[in-house]
């Protein structure tokens, strides 16, 4: 763990590899994802036959059995722990609720001189989500994405997830029954990226994909942009938080590894003007780590990259959290509200003592698919907009045309595009 003060000569260093963090080397897997991709594009179904059965160790033989029934999923939802199904449920209601809010809407402008101006909302036909699947199956993460995609009115969702040795997980299939998704297909990594950037025989080409995974998966989704929208360029998770001596010693420390657990690349971070604090915290988290299963890779995480930072006062702390510009962001001070206007960068704030980020990463409503590695700068959390695109309504009268059309004409002869400017003058009176 990074434990240091702004008064210390090496802290700008220190500082310095935090903003580095999650920085993925894409070069060293980029060839290895251009052929992956340049096969599926060349020989689709037959190249994917093949990436499954390398990478997933198993064969499909026919384009059929790399679609998952419904019946499978049916089954799996009913399997479900009736508490764990009714916590689903919960889950995808807020979810549903807090991105409805969200929804753009088509507008219209009159001018009232036969100038209409406006704004066309629509949904992509085609949305193709990338879930991580296997023994590490997150049902959070399809409803993060699934959700986002039906309010904006998508027609067609497909999921790629991969099988390892072709055995899907039963919690995310009852996660995609509980979503009402019905094309799932079982293809991971930078192939199944491909298969929805260009299409196969089997995987239609989508228009958007959206979806966590590793650094081929999060290389592949570089590659295709352009050819589709994609959310983001997301790596490892990380949390900020700024805390005064009013928080929890015993909840900061947890909260700090509810990241580092997930793997060893994840930041973890806490930024405070309490030297006492930042002691406790460092000790409560050493007991915290005897208890965890996880025990091992959250302490390399804590250990190689996280940090507690003592500022001399809090807008020392806000000012050093705007530079990290973190995934989460937990205010847990006296008056939280208070600093919510002079922060300026973060995916998530979760203000107050009694709002760890885990509540944000299911049940809360916001979405947890975040921007990462400082790009909340210029990134938004995944949303509905995410899966629409606007188009530009222009409709001018006679009367209209007249009065701003010579001004038009002009700008167009100035750039010397006399097709432009005719197209403008042979309309007025």
């Amino acid at each position: 763990m990074i434990f240091t003060n702004t008064k210390k000569n090496s802290f700008q260093l220190e500082f310095d590899e935090l903003l580095g963090r999650g920085k993925m080397d894409m070069s060293r897997v980029g060839a290895i994802v251009g052929n992956i991709i340049d096969e599926i594009k060349k020989d689709k179904n037959k190249a994917l036959f093949e990436h499954i059965s390398k990478f997933d160790n198993w064969t499909p033989h026919a384009d059929e059995e790399l679609k998952i029934s419904t019946s499978l999923m049916s089954e799996a939802y009913d399997n479900l722990d009736e508490k764990l199904k009714e916590a689903l449920h919960l889950s995808y209601d807020r979810i549903k609720s807090y991105h409805e809010k969200l929804k753009p809407k088509s507008w219209f402008d009159d001018e009232n001189n036969g100038t209409i101006l406006g704004q066309k909302v629509t949904a992509v036909d085609i949305a193709g989500l990338y879930i991580p699947g296997g023994k590490a199956a997150y049902p959070s993460s399809l409803l993060m994405n699934v959700i986002p995609a039906q309010v904006a009115g998508v027609n067609k969702i497909i999921v790629c997830t991969p099988t390892p040795d072709n055995e899907p997980n039963e919690l995310l299939l009852a996660a995609c029954h509980l979503c009402g998704v019905s094309e799932v297909y079982k293809v991971g990594g930078a192939s199944a990226i491909a298969a929805m950037a260009y299409g196969t025989q089997s995987i239609p080409k989508v228009d958007v994909i959206t979806g966590p995974g590793n650094i081929f998966v999060a290389t592949a989704k570089k590659m295709v942009f352009g050819e589709v929208n994609i959310d983001m360029i997301a790596g490892p998770s990380e949390i900020g938080i700024l805390a005064d001596e009013s928080a929890n010693a015993n909840h900061i420390a947890i909260d700090l590894l509810s990241q580092a657990e997930h793997d060893e690349m994840a930041s973890s971070i806490l930024i405070t003007p309490s030297q006492k604090l930042a002691d406790d915290v460092k000790v409560e988290i050493q007991n915290w780590l005897e208890k965890l299963p996880r025990k091992e890779i959250a302490r390399k995480s804590i250990e190689e990259r996280g940090a507690i930072i003592i500022t001399q006062d809090m807008d020392e702390a806000i000012e050093l959290m705007n530079k990290i510009a973190p995934e989460h962001l937990e205010v847990a001070t006296m008056s939280p509200f208070e600093l919510l206007p002079f922060i300026k960068h973060a995916g998530a704030i979760f203000l107050g003592h009694n709002t760890p980020e885990a509540i944000g990463d299911y049940v809360a409503g916001p979405n947890h698919t975040l921007p990462t590695g400082g790009t909340a700068k210029f990134y938004s959390p995944l949303g509905v907009e995410n899966f629409m695109k606007k188009t530009s309504i222009i409709s001018f009268s006679s009367k209209a045309i007249n009065e701003i059309g010579e001004q038009c004409a002009l700008i167009a002869n100035t750039e010397g595009l006399t097709a432009h400017e005719q197209s403008v003058r042979v309309r007025l009176i």
